[in-house]
């Protein structure tokens, strides 16, 4: 039987990281992965997280299962964070995932239960994991414009003429804030727009939020997705708690989904609960009681708060210190979108073999679609990211 397996293509980013910790080189720069790096190269434990754990270590009694949705109270939570007072709690079925990849999962696997024939419109380019995922899936994708390569801010014309194509029932997948793998946002204005085709096509509107925090501040990062949550009929959000609270290896993610009336959240709320039990049964919890601990207390979530914002002014200053130098080193502006993109990534647009040349000329590895993760950077390498990038052509 397993003869018959085929390979499959190696991931990426794990073939990158790879790559970098078997370059002797001790001047190498790491810009692929997608975690948050102190100046120190260290992703570090948020000062809260290790607070709640302490906390939780000495509290909790029991490792007995919380429940197929994971536990009620950190759904509350997270949905308080994510969406605020936007949309009343009682249209919204929510359950606990591993991390904001399960969530992705669960909800490709909710839109095909409910319309198999529906198609989900993908913004070109979009996080590889949403292709990959609905292409495992057998569900039908169709990208949309969205990034402009020679201005590298978001192609909106472009953006609106592809969603217009879209039939009722189809999907629309949008990032929250702090756009994976450009890092360039839509303004709400130009939200607006996206709602007002959502609506007039008939079309579900899903959001993937991993970022809230690490572009213009927690409340501002969530603007998008309330105004989303709370102007359309049927809405789906995935959630992450690995990037702005830090927990990246315990899991932690949260699927929504939105609705306008009692009987179809309830109904909701069951498919979802089913939905877990066909994949992982319960939802990791550590991580999940970590965040609920940490946003139920004030101390810890002011802390917590206090931490992510040092972490968005660091990301926010490499940004402008990478874009002052390279319009030093260029005598060009033509960098000057990266001050403009908000959160971890941004992307370059140069050609891949100028991308290989980073790496095997400057020891500078990022993923070959030119997407730098700017977490990646510091004071000290910025300089030399900069040199590199000129001296290449880019």
């Amino acid at each position: 039987m397993f003869e018959n397996l085929k390979p499959q293509p190696a991931d990426k980013i794990l073939a990158l990281m790879q790559m970098y910790r078997e370059d002797p080189r001790d001047q190498k720069i790491d810009l692929g992965v997608g975690v948050y790096k102190n100046a120190e190269g260290i992703t570090p434990v948020m000062r809260a997280v290790k607070a709640a754990e302490q906390r939780i270590w000495q509290e909790q009694e029991t490792k007995a299962y919380t429940g197929l949705a994971g536990d009620p109270a950190y759904a509350d939570a997270m949905i308080g964070l994510i969406l605020g007072t936007s949309v009343p709690r009682g249209n919204i079925a929510a359950v606990a995932t591993p991390g904001g990849t399960g969530a992705c999962r669960q909800a490709f696997e909710m839109i095909r239960m409910a319309n198999p024939s529906a198609r989900v419109f993908v913004s070109n380019p979009t996080w590889p994991n949403h292709l990959s995922i609905l292409n495992y899936l057998g569900m039908e994708t169709v990208q949309y414009c969205y990034f402009n390569s020679e201005t590298r801010g978001v192609d909106f014309d472009g953006m609106i003429a592809d969603l217009k194509t879209a039939k009722a029932g189809d999907v629309v997948l949008l990032h929250g804030c702090c756009h994976n793998p450009t890092g360039a946002n839509l303004n709400m204005v130009q939200w607006q727009e996206v709602v007002k085709v959502i609506n007039e096509l008939g079309l579900v509107a899903m959001i993937d939020i991993a970022y809230q925090g690490f572009g213009d501040g927690l409340e501002e990062d969530a603007q998008a997705a309330r105004f989303v949550a709370s102007s359309v009929k049927r809405c789906l959000i995935a959630a992450s708690c690995s990037k702005n609270f830090g927990v990246y290896r315990e899991r932690t993610g949260l699927l929504m989904a939105i609705s306008d009336n009692a009987e179809e959240t309830a109904l909701n709320q069951a498919t979802l609960a089913f939905l877990n039990r066909q994949n992982y049964s319960f939802p990791p919890d550590h991580g999940a009681r970590v965040v609920t601990t940490i946003l139920n207390d004030n101390a810890l979530r002011a802390d917590w708060a206090a931490e992510l914002e040092e972490v968005r002014l660091s990301m926010l200053g490499l940004r402008q210190h990478l874009a002052d130098e390279l319009q030093r080193l260029s005598g060009s502006d033509r960098f000057g979108f990266i001050a403009q993109h908000r959160g971890m990534f941004s992307r370059l647009e140069a050609a891949p073999e100028l991308v290989e040349k980073l790496r095997v000329e400057h020891g500078i590895y990022m993923v070959g679609d030119s997407r730098l993760n700017i977490a990646g950077l510091n004071a000290t390498t910025v300089p030399i990211l900069a040199k590199a990038i000129v001296d290449v052509g880019v």
